[in-house]
C-alpha cells in the first residue's frame, strides 16, 4: 500500500476530478481564442454551483484556429491514479454551433457496449461533455461566436495510468476516462471504484456475459476464474464493496454470479456486513464460533487469534467451518437480492488460493 493509499487522520482535502480540469482547460483555451488572452486562473462552474478556479500548467495559441491550454489534476488527499496528471484541451474553431469531442493522447476509445458513451467514442463520459458544452456556449454567447468547436482531451502518461484501472478491463483501449458527476474528488469516497464495478456489470450484461464472478482480490479472482473458465471481462474487482455489487446487481440483473473471497472477508458477509473493509467492518468470532455445535470446540473458536487461525482449529476438529459461512454468506446475497432471479454461487478460499468453502 502507497503512502497516497492511506487514509490520513484529521479533515481531509477535497480534490477535482478529470472532468472538471478537461472543463477548465476548454474553457481557458476557446476564451484565448475569441478574446486573444488566457483567463489564469480560470474559473468553472460545476454541476452543483461550486465556482473553482484552476491555474494554468501551459497554454499556448497554435494558430489562429487553435489553442491548447492544460491543468495539473490535484486530487486532494484521495489516493488517485490521475493525482498530478497533466490534463490538456486543444480546442479548435469549426463551423456551425456543434461541440466535437476527440481523445488526444492518453484518453481511451471506447470498444464494447453497456458504457454510457457509444462504441467507437472517445471515453469522456456525459456530465464532463456536458460542463464543457455548457461552458462553450457561455463563452460563444458573451464573445459572440457561434460555438462551433472540436475539443480534444489528452492526458499524460494517461495509456500507462490506464494499466492501473478498469478501463482494459471494460473495453476502453489506449487510455484514461474523462470522469466526474460533481466535478469534486471526495477523499476516499470509492466513488470511482464502485461505479466501475457498476460498468463492468454494465458491460458484462451488454456483450452478453452470463456468469460473473465478483472477487475480493486478485488471488480469489484467479481461483474463480480458473474454476470456471470465466475470461477477464467476466470478472469483477469487487475488492470490498459486496453490497454495491449485489445491489447493482438487483437492479440490473446477470444470470449468475460467483461471489468470492477469503475466509476472514466471507466470514463478514456471512453476519451481514455489505463493506468488507477491516476499518469498517469487524470479523465476530462469536458469530463464526456459532457454526460449531460442540460447546468446547466453539469457545475455542470464538477465543482464537484470527478468522484464519479460527478455520484452522475446526479444520483439525473435522468441522466444515468455511462450508458452514459460505452457506451464511449466500443466505446474504439472496436476502439483497430478494427475488431477482440470479443463480448465486459462494466460493471460499485460503491465503495460497486453495478453495476450503463453497455454497451454491
Amino acid at each position: 500500500m502507497t503512502q497516497r493509499e492511506q487514509q490520513p487522520d484529521g479533515k481531509m482535502r477535497y480534490g477535482w476530478t478529470t472532468g472538471a480540469c478537461a472543463t477548465a482547460a476548454t474553457t481557458a483555451a476557446y476564451t484565448a481564442l475569441l478574446s486573444g488572452e488566457f483567463p489564469d486562473p480560470v474559473m468553472i462552474t460545476l454541476p452543483r454551483g461550486q465556482t473553482p478556479s484552476f491555474a494554468l500548467t501551459k497554454h499556448e495559441r497554435v494558430d489562429e484556429q487553435t489553442a491548447r491550454a492544460t491543468i495539473t489534476k490535484d486530487a486532494g488527499d484521495d489516493p488517485d491514479v490521475t493525482h498530478g496528471a497533466l490534463v490538456t484541451s486543444t480546442v479548435t474553431l469549426i463551423g456551425g454551433d456543434a461541440v466535437v469531442f476527440a481523445a488526444g493522447e492518453g484518453v481511451g476509445i471506447v470498444t464494447k457496449p453497456g458504457l454510457p458513451v457509444a462504441v467507437g467514442e472517445p471515453a469522456i463520459n456525459p456530465v464532463p461533455r456536458k460542463m464543457m458544452c455548457d461552458h462553450v456556449a457561455e463563452i460563444a454567447r458573451r464573445l459572440g461566436h457561434p460555438g462551433g468547436v472540436r475539443v480534444e482531451v489528452s492526458i499524460e502518461h494517461g495509456a500507462d495510468l490506464a494499466q492501473h484501472t478498469w478501463n482494459p478491463r471494460l473495453g476502453i483501449v489506449g487510455g484514461l476516462s474523462v470522469l466526474g458527476t460533481t466535478g469534486i474528488v471526495v477523499p476516499y469516497s470509492c466513488s470511482a471504484w464502485i461505479d466501475s464495478i457498476r460498468r463492468g456489470v454494465d458491460v458484462a450484461r451488454a456483450t452478453g456475459v452470463t456468469h460473473v464472478g465478483a472477487a475480493t482480490g486478485t488471488t480469489s479472482e484467479a481461483t474463480v476464474r480458473a474454476l470456471y473458465g470465466l475470461d477477464e471481462g467476466a470478472m469483477l474487482d469487487m475488492g470490498d464493496f459486496a453490497g454495491a455489487v449485489l445491489k447493482y446487481v438487483k437492479g440490473h440483473p446477470v444470470p449468475r454470479l460467483t461471489v468470492a473471497g477469503g475466509f476472514a472477508k466471507m466470514s463478514k458477509l456471512a453476519a451481514g456486513h455489505l463493506d468488507l473493509h477491516s476499518g469498517r467492518s469487524s470479523i465476530n468470532l462469536d458469530f463464526v464460533a456459532t457454526f460449531v455445535e460442540d460447546e468446547a470446540l466453539a469457545v475455542q473458536i470464538a477465543a482464537a487469534n484470527s478468522a484464519l487461525h479460527a478455520w484452522e482449529i475446526a479444520r483439525d476438529h473435522g468441522v466444515p467451518l468455511a462450508d458452514r459461512v459460505a452457506a451464511a454468506a449466500l443466505e446474504k446475497c439472496r436476502s439483497v437480492l430478494g427475488n431477482v432471479q440470479v443463480e448465486v454461487d459462494i466460493v471460499v478460499i485460503n491465503r495460497a488460493g486453495d478453495i476450503i468453502g463453497r455454497a451454491k
